[in-house]
This record gives structure tokens, sequence and C-alpha cells, in this order.
């Protein structure tokens, strides 16, 4: 077994299998036993636990420098109902830098929308140009989220692959179980508070967006979101900027804070590619009390400084 699928073999040594099939290099071939097996069949349902399995093949071409994905499928997802349920792939590619666990996207898909299915088959294949040198430090990221047109779409797990351990044309063909969905840090934001209770608001300024080199030249604008005591305010957008790795914004905003203050906001801040339908999220951040511990302190110490503008960075994660 790779050296990449370790750590989920020990949860669960019955609950992933893999198999490396040789394949031509114009068509993938998927391995037919995986889904015949007798810990695949799923005829006695998921686990309560579980969240799902996902199964897809991989083939890289370096004579084509391309990886192709194709395959996918997944069953035994929570929730079932008349819902739909879709795949977003990601291509994330470490980048050395100063901030711990950096990551670019280098390319992402979404596969179509499969409605109102226990065990849906996308039939979609993606293909990413990619260079023989930069596999070694390339991890495919496949979530699967549940589609839901009036709502936003819920994340029910994802699968990752280290692509270093991808084989010139043989076609690598996974079955796994669905993980909890973790985020991936793509850059840095700059963000001030200060809240001005006499006038019950609070002013979020937004100053400087460090990112990874653009895969895109469209430019990119700011969204601001303030929640308090679970009532989101209208949002605010900034105007667009140039897409650099350096981004400046200099912008402030005011939103409507309680009296007396209220120190349960969360304010989100969501940077996207201008112009892009759907829209292209290139990442989040959020600040508040209830939010990770660098979140927390910033706002700590707005309490402390009624008043006065308080900046510090904050990951932006996707």
């Amino acid at each position: 077994m790779p050296p990449f699928l370790l750590d989920t073999s020990k949860a669960s040594n019955e609950d992933f299998k893999m198999t490396e099939l040789q394949a031509g290099l114009d068509e993938p071939h998927f391995c037919p036993s995986c889904s015949t097996t007798e810990d695949l069949s799923n005829d006695g349902g998921p686990l309560p636990s579980s969240r799902g399995k996902l199964k897809f093949s991989l083939l890289y071409r370096r004579e084509r420098c391309e990886l192709l994905v194709s395959g996918l499928e997944a069953w035994g997802l929570p929730g079932r109902g008349h819902t739909g349920s879709a795949v977003w792939a990601r291509l994330l590619q470490e980048v050395p830098s100063r901030i711990p666990g950096l990551q670019c996207v280098v390319q992402e898909w979404r596969s179509r929308v499969v409605k109102s299915c226990s065990r849906p088959a996308f039939g979609d294949h993606f293909v990413c140009s990619l260079r023989d040198a930069e596999v070694e430090k390339t991890t495919l990221k496949l979530e699967v989220q549940r589609f839901d047109k009036y709502s936003r779409n819920a994340a029910l797990g994802e699968v990752r692959v280290a692509l270093r351990e991808l084989k010139t044309s043989r076609s690598l063909a996974v079955c796994a179980e669905l993980q909890k969905t973790t985020k991936d840090i793509v850059g840095e934001v700059l963000v001030s508070l200060k809240c001005l209770p006499i006038s019950q608001r609070i002013e979020v300024g937004l100053l400087k967006v460090k990112t990874t080199p653009p895969c895109s030249t469209a430019d990119v604008y700011a969204r601001i979101d303030v929640s308090c005591r679970r009532h989101r305010q209208k949002h605010q957008k900034s105007r667009p900027r140039a897409h650099t790795p350096l981004i400046i914004f200099n912008e402030t905003f005011l939103f409507h804070m309680p009296e007396p203050p209220a120190w349960d906001c969360t304010v989100l801040v969501s940077i996207y590619q201008v112009g892009s339908d759907p829209r292209h999220l290139i990442g989040q951040a959020t600040v508040g009390k209830s939010r990770a511990r660098e979140a927390s302190d910033h706002w700590d110490l707005v309490k402390k400084s009624i008043q006065q503008p308080v900046a510090k960075w904050h990951p932006l994660l996707i």
C-alpha cells in the first residue's frame, strides 16, 4: 500500500481498497472489481458514522503532461432525498513561503449535479496540464457536496491523493471512505476592526491581501459580511482590484452594532474573481470570538481598544 494511504488504512483497513491496473495511453482502465468486493458492495448499508464513499481513477500521461481524472462515483451519502450531489475537484500545490502550509490552487472543476440518486455516477472526466516536475508536490482534493439551489451547498466529505504515487502510463483506481472536510491556506488578509459604541457601529477595514501567483488575469473584489447575535446584515463589496500577489484595498465599511455592544459578532471576508459565472471564490477569512485562536485574540484586542482601530493578519482559507 502506498504511503499516502497508510493513515487512512489505519483508521479502517476494510473501508479502503486500491488497485493498480495497466492502462493504455489514450483510454484509462477502471478497476471493475472495486464495486464488487464484499466490503464495498454496500448491501448492508453504510456504517452509522460513515460519510459515504467515493470511487475514481487517475492516469498521468507523461508524454502529454496531462492528468486525467475519470470514473467518479459515490454511494452511501447521508441525507438521501430530492437534493442533488456533485464533486468539486481541486489540484493543490505546495508553495515555499513563511506562511506554514501555504497552497496554490493550480486548477479546479466541478462535476455535473446528479439529483435524487443514492449512488450517483457523475460520468465526468477532467484533464489538467501538469508538468512532470510538478507532480511530486501536487495533491488532488475531491470534495463531495450536497447541491441545493435554494440554500448553500453542504460539504459531505473529501478524499485526498498525493500524486507522487502515480506511475506513468498506469491507471490508479481508488475506492475511499469520505473524510471530514478541511480547509487549505491560500493566502493572508490584513483586517482592521474598530468599535464605535456611541454611534452603535463597527468599522471593518480591508487593508491588504496576499495570495499565491494568480492563474487568471481577471480582477478580484472583496465581500464583507457581518453577523451579530445570529442576525446577518446586508453585505458590502469593495471596488475591483487587479489580481496580484499583493492586493492593496485600503477600504473601510461601516456596519450597525446592537446596543450594548454585542461581542459575539462575526466578520467574514470573502475574495471573489470578477465576472466569473458561477461566482469563483478565491478564499475566505473569518474573525469572531467563537473562531480560531488568532481570530479570537483579535476580537479581544478590539474590546480593549474602544474607538481605536486594531489591525491583524488572518489566514485566507478555501
